[in-house]
């Protein structure tokens, strides 16, 4: 019977953040083609001139749904080996509950990033580096987020942080608390952990286009890669060299 339930309570779990997932992606997809499409439709407020306080609540709005179609997939390793710790302590009645409460610790963490790249965006957008289809307007802009991000793929804290994501099991004998004030402020650190590994190549997005679906996929697919790969480290260094070369590029051709 015990069996049972705990095959019930995982299966309530994955859906639940398959739902998630579904639900951030069911939004950005119809959302980016019209953007490159019509712009009569999910997009057409993105094109507003004037910065008030509506609009700033909607562009946070898209990069939190961004965040969590891009980045929680890669966070499910962590949350089902979680799941499966809590699930199998006596002492715990409601395994899911204290699941739910890690994912949304970890989902706040992408909402303070998220915060932090619409201020970043408004900011850009006044400057007029930004063009109204959200993609850099400035080579040297665009060079520089490419330099950037291949630069912090070298770097000592990116992979101070990429260690905690790519082992689960390490951060959470590491880093454990009991309860559910315990789940969520665990899940506010990996997710913090999972911003400082990615901040950099989220940037990417001012440079291909923010709602460039190409762009999304893209970099969602590598984050998989270098989160779970075997080789997935090791693979983030090349990128950063590709990335340094390209902009490297940009700005020589200006």
């Amino acid at each position: 019977m015990r069996k049972v339930s705990c095959l019930g309570d995982k299966a309530l779990v994955i859906a639940g953040l398959a739902g998630v997932i579904a639900c951030a992606w069911a939004y950005l997809v119809p959302a980016s083609l019209d953007m490159y499409g019509r712009m009569n439709g999910a997009a057409a407020w993105m094109m507003e001139a004037t910065w008030d306080a509506g609009y700033f609540l909607l562009i946070f709005f898209m990069w939190a749904s961004m965040m969590v179609a891009m980045m929680l997939p890669s966070a499910l390793p962590t949350i089902l080996i979680f799941h499966r710790a809590v699930r199998n302590d006596p002492k715990v009645r409601s395994p899911a509950r204290r699941l739910f409460a890690f994912a949304a610790g970890y989902i706040v963490a992408w909402s303070g990033f998220s915060v932090g790249a619409t201020l970043l965006q408004w900011g850009l957008a006044e400057a007029a580096l930004l063009s109204p289809m959200m993609v850099s307007a400035s080579p040297w802009l665009g060079g520089a987020i490419l330099i950037v991000a291949g630069v912090y793929q070298w770097t000592p804290l990116k992979y101070a942080c990429l260690r905690h994501c790519r082992s689960p099991l390490a951060f959470l004998a590491e880093y454990w608390q009991p309860g559910m004030p315990g789940a969520l402020r665990l899940g506010l650190r990996h997710g913090l952990y999972c911003v400082g590994c990615c901040w950099a190549l989220m940037l990417l997005l001012f440079v291909g286009g923010v709602m460039s679906l190409l762009w999304i996929g893209g970099i969602t697919a590598f984050v998989l890669v270098e989160k779970l790969a075997p080789y997935g480290a090791q693979g983030g260094r090349l990128s950063g060299l590709a990335l340094v070369l390209a902009g490297a590029w940009v700005l020589t051709s200006t």
